[in-house]
């Protein structure tokens, strides 16, 4: 049967979502788990259980490390040409099938419909570059100083990579692994995140008609992540391990890699400072507030997550913010007209109103929203928060969550001390008409990414990643995503 097909039927519409969750693909075959148990997949806007995907077992990680070695070979041996192809006709499809792609994220994720569309359009293009960066992948040749004998630098695939990706992002943060990983000649496997599996297996066999070969992608999920994602480093087949997720499961990782010395990329949390200086265009600044807050519903590492706004424009944009929010339309995320949907749990939705009470026990002024929504599903609502305190919990945690907090400052040396205090640095924002303040503000901002009068920094031409306790490693951008699946080796010559 051709399961892809069977998946994408056009006219079958999105009413059987069991059809997305086939069971584990491993080795290019669907499976239950060895233990025949399955994790249930809840839709965060009803609260209603739409899917089950099997649960794996150590036993079940096993068999997918031993099928990404039983393909390793064979994958390796590819011609750079030919994964390009293959890469290629990923993107393809994945266009082909974006609004299916689209309303079945939505759907698990809980995401307004129209970020759907953008992730999927933003998570098919990882493949297009990387189908380019396939063929382009080019060693060194030099002479040695002492003129004894030439240098000669290879870059080979480094190996099996254990791929771990989050919730928020369920297509575009499996590809952003995926398809750099694939086209340095890697196999790999793919745990995803276990309230958001069903994208990615309808992803995974979308490989396997683009002609992805058995057991260069295996997909597994698991409610006992830590345990199974342990047992295969522990393979020592396993070379590679890429996470993207919370900085203390990123802690965790890296001392269960070290165990092994595996190599580790970790794309970890953020506190994002959002700094509008009082020379900023007003409109522009908000524009790009409510794409760096509310994209995702905020559910983003790359979120603003602190509004810094200088003294004479801060009343206006207040005001601005207040307006733009309260209007936003709350709803299921499958219907076209919602433009914030429900949290990914009902836990996520007590830690933003844990954080909400804390700002406003500590003095901060609801400008709008700032209550748990009543009913079925988990939603709270875009809030406005005015004159924050410094010490409020949510200046140092992230939201993750459609809040916005607004902090007051005078000068551009404050600004920069408050941006900075924080073990995290993923993202920045800055909006000022005056460039050269721009980039110098930005020079000294502790950050892996900024987005400098732009409310989105994210692009697969770009290095994505942090520093601090932000993560090791960049993903995407020209060699960079690449280069991260690959070892350098060293041959010296003489002619």
């Amino acid at each position: 049967m051709n399961i892809s097909a069977d998946i994408f039927d056009e006219d079958e519409g999105m009413s059987d979502y069991a059809t997305f969750s086939h069971g584990l693909y491993i080795g290019g075959r669907w499976q239950p788990s060895s233990d025949g148990r399955v994790i249930e997949v809840i839709d965060p806007s009803t609260e209603a259980v739409i899917a089950a995907v099997p649960d794996a077992t150590l036993a079940d990680a096993a068999l997918a490390v031993d099928a990404a070695a039983k393909a390793a070979a064979g994958w390796r041996e590819t011609p750079p040409r030919r994964r390009s192809e293959i890469l290629r006709r990923c993107f393809e499809l994945m266009s082909e099938r974006a609004e299916t792609l689209a309303a079945l994220t939505s759907l698990e994720n809980g995401k307004a419909l129209r970020d759907a569309r953008g992730e999927v359009a933003y998570a098919a293009e990882f493949f297009r570059w990387n189908a380019e960066e396939a063929v382009r992948i080019s060693g060194e040749f030099g002479l040695a100083p002492s003129g004894a004998n030439r240098i000669v630098v290879d870059y080979q695939p480094i190996g099996i990579c254990v791929l771990i990706t989050p919730w928020n992002f369920p297509a575009a943060m499996a590809t952003r692994k995926i398809a750099p990983a694939l086209a340095a000649g890697c196999t790999v496997i793919l745990k995803p995140a276990s309230e958001t599996p069903l994208t990615a297996y309808a992803l995974a066999a979308l490989y396997e008609e683009a002609g992805v070969p058995p057991g260069v992608v295996n997909v597994l999920t698991t409610s006992s992540p830590g345990p199974v994602t342990a047992a295969m480093l522990a393979d020592p087949r396993v070379r590679k391990l890429s996470f993207t997720g919370s900085t203390g499961i990123g802690r965790v990782l890296l001392a269960e890699a070290a165990k092994h010395v595996i190599s580790c990329s970790m794309e970890l949390g953020g506190n994002a400072p959002f700094v509008v200086f009082d020379d900023a265009d007003l409109e522009a600044a908000l524009d790009g507030a409510m794409v760096a807050k509310m994209r995702n519903a905020g559910e983003a590492c790359t979120a603003a997550n602190r509004f810094y706004v200088q003294a004479g424009i801060h009343d206006a944009f207040a005001d601005g913010l207040r307006k733009r929010m309260a209007a936003l339309q709350v709803g299921p995320g499958t219907d076209s007209e919602t433009e914030c949907g429900p949290m990914i749990t009902r836990k996520a939705v007590d830690k933003i109103d844990r954080l909400v009470q804390d700002a406003v026990a500590r003095g901060a002024k609801v400008l709008c929203g700032g209550t748990i929504l009543e009913g079925r599903g988990y939603f709270y609502p875009p809030t406005v928060l005015r004159d924050v305190p410094p010490d409020a919990v949510m200046t140092q945690e992230e939201i993750f969550g459609p809040v916005a907090p607004l902090l007051s400052f005078d000068s551009e040396a404050e600004v920069i001390a408050k941006a900075n205090d924080t073990e995290y640095g993923l993202a920045a924002y800055i909006y000022t008409r005056d460039l050269a303040r721009g980039m110098r503000v930005a020079s000294k901002i502790e950050s892996g990414m900024i987005a400098l009068n732009r409310g989105l920094m994210s692009d697969p031409a770009a290095p994505f990643g942090g520093v601090k306790q932000s993560g090791l490693g960049r993903e995407g951008g020209q060699k960079h995503g690449v280069a991260e699946f690959m070892e350098a080796k060293y041959i010296a010559v003489t002619i």
